[in-house]
């Protein structure tokens, strides 16, 4: 799925944003920072966002308190329950930074689809996209 946002993010068509990718675990305060926009996935595990999400999320939360006011983000979710565990941990601690939700989840239940992962290639070319326009 990250894979597929990549894609779009990096769409021909896109020239003037800059698209990092990022392991949670190795993402940090100055990858949060230098952002215009978010998107954040990731697995289910348990109900919840992977550990390597809640561990990001946790450990810049301080150090970007009142920083990160109106960033917009997205959310995907690759869940093989029903993701909503996840989106909704993710959402209330967004809602702490003061993150703008700019559309609903995606979230890709079970077997990963060709249609699912076209959605994120189109969540990632419309970030960018609307970054790139001044949109977002």
């Amino acid at each position: 799925m990250a894979r597929a946002v990549l894609r779009g993010a990096n769409a021909q068509e896109i020239d003037e944003v800059e698209v990092r990718i990022l392991q949670a675990f190795n993402a940090g305060v100055e990858d949060l920072l230098w952002a215009d926009a978010l998107i954040l996935g990731t697995p289910e595990n348990f109900g919840y966002m992977s550990g390597g999400m809640k561990d990001f999320l946790d450990r810049t939360f301080y150090p970007c308190e009142g920083k990160l006011e109106g960033m917009p983000y997205s959310i995907f979710v690759s869940a093989g329950n029903d993701g909503t565990g996840a989106v909704a941990a993710i959402e209330r601690i967004a809602n702490g930074y003061a993150f703008r939700k700019i559309q609903e989840p995606l979230i890709a239940r079970g077997e990963l689809t060709a249609e699912q992962l076209q959605s994120c290639e189109e969540l990632g070319a419309t970030v960018a996209a609307g970054l790139e326009i001044g949109a977002l």
